[in-house]
């Protein structure tokens, strides 16, 4: 079954338009699509990431959970259900604090940004077949130290340094 995109202007406001993901056709210039990105800390204070699956794009690679909106879901319930189907955490919407957005003009995405603050720990993770292929609870300089080494995904370690900046780097 295809998946579908709602489409949006710069400032996030709909365009009244879809976009089908499996497309050949490259989104129109100046349309975006929306890409939620959870970061989800434990009571610990421990980052949840997951490795990509090896068939995906950047396969093998370490990351935090997240994926497209889509079309008729808004950004938060997008959150939420990337966020459990990728690692089988139940937040409710109130629990995801909104961190900001980076544009990405080139790819056609705006991302926005939540952070996740919950009780969990290793057992309550259950990866999604086929998008995840294991997971680890982190500190930020493992996470840092991850990207430098080149396991984690580089250009997504450096959105999230710049939207969570004051939070990851001083709320250990």
């Amino acid at each position: 079954m295809p998946e579908y995109w709602d489409l949006y202007d710069r400032q996030l406001m709909p365009l009244g338009r879809k976009y089908e993901r499996d497309d050949q056709k490259r989104m129109p210039k100046g349309e975006f699509h929306i890409v939620v990105d959870i970061l989800s800390k434990n009571s610990e204070g421990r980052f949840l990431i997951t490795k990509r699956h090896p068939d995906k794009p950047y396969g093998g690679m370490w990351e935090i959970s997240g994926g497209s909106v889509l079309a008729g879901e808004k950004p938060l319930d997008g959150a939420v259900r990337e966020l459990s189907e990728e690692t089988g955490l139940k937040a409710d919407p109130g629990e995801l604090r909104y961190m900001g957005r980076i544009i990405r003009e080139a790819s056609g995405c705006i991302h926005v940004f939540y952070l996740y603050e919950g009780d969990f720990d290793e057992g309550d993770i259950t990866l999604q077949e086929g998008e995840t292929v294991d997971f680890k609870l982190v500190t930020p300089q493992q996470m840092e130290e991850m990207s430098q080494s080149g396991e984690f995904l580089d250009f997504l370690f450096n959105r999230i340094r710049a939207v969570y900046a004051d939070y990851f780097f001083y709320h250990k």
